[in-house]
């Protein structure tokens, strides 16, 4: 399909490690093209009008690892064809290729993250990305996966890694982006592309830098006050740093609860919500969306931007969902 690519690209990309392997797979055999690859402004799941005008200039756009509202693809596809590589809940956009195998099957589980999907698509041998990919998006869960669990296991085996190394990685590659380094994201996959050995990764000095400076801000977010109950736990922080969707994961994973975390501090206008939780979270994905909030996410998450004075109706919404 890319063989056909003529002009000037664009890749589009999340800013996590899914997203930043899943573009490092995608340029890596797109190598020798004319391509630029952005991150949306962090913490915005949609693109802002100056992005959106900026992506005319484009002959193709590729979207990987975000579900972009459906009227800015349909936008930017007026003037370049565009390619969407993705893993979140979401309708399909035929007016573009848009490939989601979720979309299609009943078997989320076989689609853990957005670097699989491009890896398996590019009929890639299983390699540190694709792999990368699904433990930054499910951390030690993904051991329940018995068939991912397997797929992980031989590769460290082969490649004298564990899976201590690969969480490491990780939290190394996502540390630019919860500090809000977005040029150092857009680097990264650049970056990953030269490396030779994992310990590249893993002894980078910058990023061992910044998750020390992480690890004490999560902490201490972590200490602030929760409203409980026997099935849910919310939170209310408030930081500068992009660190809602590590504290809502730690709060879950580690007391076995849906938990709901309202970070007031990253917008000055906005609220962060993120959530998750033991129920499928796509009716409130759609509710979120039509109440006008940029709101995403996959079966066990939702991820939402809305108006400060409309957080707390919001929160009430999923407390209800969640409890009953």
């Amino acid at each position: 399909m890319f063989d056909s690519l003529n002009g000037e690209g664009l890749l589009i990309h999340h800013w996590d490690t899914d997203g930043i392997c899943s573009a490092c797979l995608l340029l890596s055999h797109l190598n020798g093209r004319k391509i630029k690859n952005i991150t949306p402004e962090l913490g915005n799941y949609f693109l802002t009008n100056e992005e959106l005008e900026n992506c005319s200039i484009f002959d193709y756009i590729i979207v990987a690892d975000m579900a972009l509202p459906e009227e800015q693809i349909l936008k930017i596809s007026k003037n370049a064809q565009v390619f969407i590589f993705d893993h979140h809940l979401q309708n399909e956009i035929k007016q573009v290729f848009h490939h989601n195998p979720i979309i299609k099957s009943d078997k989320p589980n076989d689609y853990p993250s957005a670097s699989w999907i491009v890896n398996d698509y590019l009929k890639n041998p299983v390699n540190l990305f694709a792999i990368l990919g699904i433990v930054g998006d499910h951390e030690r869960r993904i051991l329940k996966n018995l068939k991912f669990k397997e797929i992980i296991n031989k590769f460290c085996v082969k490649n004298n890694l564990t899976f201590d190394n690969l969480l490491r990685m990780v939290y190394l590659l996502d540390s630019n982006y919860k500090l809000g380094y977005k040029k150092s994201v857009e680097n990264t996959p650049h970056i990953l592309i030269q490396i030779e050995s994992p310990s590249e990764i893993l002894n980078n000095e910058l990023w061992n830098k910044n998750l020390s400076i992480l690890d004490n801000e999560i902490e201490l977010q972590l200490r602030q006050p929760s409203d409980e109950n026997s099935k849910t736990i919310f939170k209310k922080i408030s930081t500068k740093y992009n660190i809602i969707s590590t504290v809502t994961r730690r709060i879950a994973w580690e007391s076995g609860k849906n938990a709901i975390v309202v970070n007031t501090g990253y917008f000055s206008d906005k609220d962060q919500i993120y959530m998750r939780c033991a129920k499928n979270a796509e009716q409130m994905i759609r509710r979120g969306k039509q109440l006008g909030f940029k709101c995403g996410g996959k079966k066990e998450v939702l991820g939402a931007i809305l108006p400060k004075d409309k957080t707390d109706d919001f929160v009430k919404e999923l407390k209800d969902f969640l409890n009953n």
